[in-house]
């Protein structure tokens, strides 16, 4: 097998589910803490900032700065930043979302914006998603953050972004440009703040349809972990398969002293 001098990991599923840590995952990111291996954690969450996401996590003892935090949220502005000016944009989404526009120089507006940007909001209104799809009529560059459809949470499945970006996509007819897993736009991001070659980076989640098809898209090696969404079961009736399938991080040895890895079937 060969090595691999660039990390990106999924979240839930992946690191931790839920409230809970996954053992395993967080003793591999040490792994490559102490290898000196970079690491980077994407995740389809616009709602959070990286200092929380980093705060979360090393709740768990997971060594994770906000540096190494790439969201939607992120994702998003920056691809706003580097699109046509003026960049000026209404924006849907809470607090992670609405910081990383205005941290990357996205002015807020209503008035005629450049840009209709959606990413999950659970106040959202009526009168919200009016403004969004009169603007996105106007003109507006549509742009949503992720498509998922459903959020798991402790309640059950709620409606996800790709749900509420729905409605102004069925009322204007306008298909948004989706950033985040499986898309390749934040993927292709991710490389870029990792600066480590597309042939020498892999990608590991749990989730075949938004982790596993983002790696394939972009075209990097992918590691599909068991602890998660997507069933080994299921894994074996996609028609692209993962480069590997483990049950868990555990199943994946980092050979520090050479910089390679071995994985045990």
């Amino acid at each position: 097998m060969k090595p691999y001098e660039g990390y990106m990991l999924d979240l839930d599923g992946t690191v931790y589910r839920g409230k809970e840590p996954i053992p395993e995952a967080i003793a591999f990111i040490h792994q490559l803490k102490e290898a000196g291996l970079p690491y980077l954690f994407i995740t389809n969450n616009s709602s959070a900032t990286p200092e929380e996401v980093s705060l979360k996590l090393q709740a768990f003892n997971v060594p994770a700065e906000p540096a190494q935090i790439w969201t939607t949220a992120l994702a998003a502005a920056a691809y706003v930043k580097a699109g046509p000016a003026p960049h000026t944009a209404y924006i849907i989404g809470e607090t992670g979302l609405l910081q990383a526009m205005e941290e990357a120089g996205v002015e807020y507006t209503e008035e005629n914006p450049a840009y209709v940007v959606m990413g999950i909001d659970r106040s959202i209104t009526y009168e919200k998603l009016a403004k969004a799809a009169l603007a996105v009529r106007n003109g507006a560059a549509f742009i949503s953050t992720n498509s998922d459809k459903a959020l798991p949470t402790e309640r059950g499945f709620l409606p996800g972004n790709g749900a509420l970006t729905s409605v102004v996509q069925t009322a204007t007819g306008q298909d948004p440009v989706f950033i985040g897993k499986p898309e390749q736009v934040i993927i292709e991001q991710a490389l870029y703040i990792l600066g480590t070659p597309l042939e020498k980076t892999v990608l590991i989640g749990d989730n075949y349809d938004t982790d596993i098809l983002a790696g394939i898209r972009t075209g990097m090696d992918t590691i599909h972990v068991q602890t998660g969404i997507t069933s080994l079961e299921e894994i074996e009736q996609k028609p692209v398969l993962p480069s590997y399938s483990i049950q868990s991080m555990a199943d994946w040895t980092l050979m520090k002293n050479s910089g390679e890895k071995s994985s045990k079937k």
